[in-house]
């Protein structure tokens, strides 16, 4: 899939195991560049469908309108790499079942919208020691070199500005999202190749 990585690279890519909590704006442009790199094996998990003010920012297109986020997105990720390996959740995720439903994951990445859910997440799954790779404060335009990745903890890290929040004055657009979503799955592929974060 990736030519410019070495063959261990491509090795470790495809047979690592991701979680993506999310599938919205965060969670479906963060798997299709975690595709685009060579990773083939995911578990996404997300309850809602793809609605007309998604497409804003969401990797869905008009005629997925009303369709489950996770049928949408398998849809559009096997269309860049038909071989993947995906387990799919249509369901709410809790802090019941997200140990679970992410045990055989090498690590998750946190892409929910709502802050309450990030916390639950990030506590359920903070004790199984896989990295976590989160989000917080993305909404917006402008000011993007605000947007960061911090180091939480040992094993958790946090993109964004940690402070912009969506407003009537800075609404979730697609440029600060897609940067955001870009940042969490290169945060993925330094973890997993040895690179700088």
């Amino acid at each position: 899939m990736n030519p410019y990585l070495t063959e261990a690279q491509r090795g470790i890519l495809e047979n690592v195991h991701i979680g993506i909590a999310g599938a919205g704006g965060l969670g479906s442009n963060c798997a299709a560049h975690l595709v685009r790199s060579g990773i083939r094996r995911f578990v996404i998990a997300d309850f809602d469908t793809v609605c007309e003010s998604n497409l804003n920012r969401q990797f869905y297109f008009a005629d997925q309108l009303g369709r489950l986020k996770t049928e949408a997105l398998r849809e559009n990720l096997l269309r860049i790499n038909p071989e993947l390996d995906l387990v799919l959740f249509s369901d709410r995720i809790t802090a019941e079942n997200a140990p679970e439903l992410f045990a055989e994951c090498d690590m998750v990445a946190e892409c929910f919208d709502n802050g309450e859910a990030k916390a639950m997440l990030i506590e359920a799954l903070l004790p199984s020691g896989k990295p976590l790779i989160c989000a917080s404060g993305l909404a917006g335009f402008g000011h993007s070199n605000s947007l960061k990745v911090r180091r939480i903890g040992r094993n958790c890290f946090m993109a964004g500005d940690l402070e912009t929040s969506v407003s009537p004055t800075s609404p979730p657009i697609s440029p600060r999202v897609g940067i955001v979503a870009a940042m969490e799955a290169n945060t993925i592929l330094a973890l997993l190749l040895g690179g700088e974060i």
